[in-house]
């Protein structure tokens, strides 16, 4: 005899309800049964075939048996990225990036804070330097210097060597590097010389920023623009001529790879054209402290910056090649990668 107890929990009831209370119950299910799908029953219905329920008995443990096994197999999963986690998860940010992001944070705030007190003392000097001295403007350079040392010191160090090497103070000359990081200029401007960089004209815009670059005279180039290269070597050239120093980062860029890459020749020609020296400068350290492409970091560390014996002549490309096998060999010495140049 089969009662309903022998029923899966949750299953329907088997039947309709009887016609009237008076009706008597049979412990027997209902001949109706047959027409529910058997898939709701553990147990064979009275007049069933024994076979035929137990093949759909061995088919549903089978696909309960898979389905089970399929979510075991995706919670382990699941839980081994969890506790392993990719390169870019925020487990690993929190361990690894946090500090330096803070430090970031901290230099960029301390770089604006300076920035706009020293600006205002730029800009109540403005006229004095622009009838005295409008073309070195030695005095926005100098309040520079002071705004570059006070964000760069409390977060990274600097060691000079070759100062001797510096032209005097009123000769004018061009000077070229290497570039690897956003630090770079800060750490130039640290030297107090009164050059004028070339950057990026949308540089410009940067509240604070880019109009104390304005009034210190650096030149603007949109670097898509042929036109705009050719005026800003030939305005190069106007200042080397009347006194003024200007400076180049041959790369044109940033290195992505950290490896020294091919030079422009604009700015030896320039060079070849007045007759000036040409300084090379090598920066090591930079790209560590804040690589390309992660402004946002700052990692403890110190900056070497070296300055080479300045060359002469009258040839762009000799000189071009001369500044760079400086700059590549002392890379190399240290352990900085090259590329081959063209």
């Amino acid at each position: 005899m089969v009662t309903f107890s022998s029923l899966r929990p949750f299953d329907p009831l088997p039947f309709s309800p009887l016609a009237s209370s008076s009706s008597s119950i049979n412990p027997r299910i209902p001949s109706a049964l047959p027409r529910i799908q058997l898939g709701f029953l553990r147990i064979p219905p009275q007049g069933s075939s024994n076979g035929r329920f137990d093949r759909i008995s061995e088919l549903h443990h089978r696909l309960g048996y898979t389905t089970h096994q399929r979510r075991r197999r995706d919670m382990l999963v699941r839980s081994e990225i969890a506790r392993t986690g990719p390169s870019s998860s925020p487990h690993k940010f929190s361990e690894f990036q946090l500090v330096p992001r803070i430090r970031g944070v901290c230099f960029y705030t301390v770089s604006a804070v300076s920035a706009i007190f020293l600006f205002t003392m730029m800009l109540v000097a403005h006229p004095f330097v622009m009838l005295f001295d409008r073309y070195r403007r030695r005095a926005h350079h100098l309040i520079a210097k002071a705004w570059a040392v006070l964000t760069v010191a409390p977060f990274y160090g600097i060691r000079f060597k070759g100062l001797e090497n510096m032209p005097l103070a009123n000769a004018p000359a061009v000077y070229v590097s290497n570039h690897r990081s956003f630090l770079d200029t800060y750490t130039l401007l640290t030297l107090g010389k009164s050059f004028k960089f070339i950057s990026k004209a949308s540089i410009f815009v940067i509240p604070i920023i880019g109009w104390a670059m304005f009034l210190m005279g650096i030149i603007p180039l949109h670097r898509m623009d042929s036109r705009s290269q050719l005026d800003c070597l030939k305005r190069c050239i106007d200042l080397v001529k009347k006194g003024a120093s200007v400076f180049f980062f041959p790369e044109g860029t940033r290195s992505k790879d950290g490896k020294l890459g091919s030079f422009k020749k604009g700015a030896f020609s320039i060079a070849a054209k007045t007759g000036v020296l040409v300084v090379p400068i090598t920066l090591m350290g930079t790209g560590e402290i804040m690589p390309p492409g992660e402004e946002g970091l700052l990692n403890p560390g110190m900056v070497e910056v070296v300055i080479h014996k300045p060359i002469k002549g009258s040839n762009a490309e000799a000189l071009c090649r001369e500044a760079r096998n400086v700059i590549a060999s002392t890379l190399v010495h240290h352990g900085y990668g090259v590329h081959h140049s063209d």
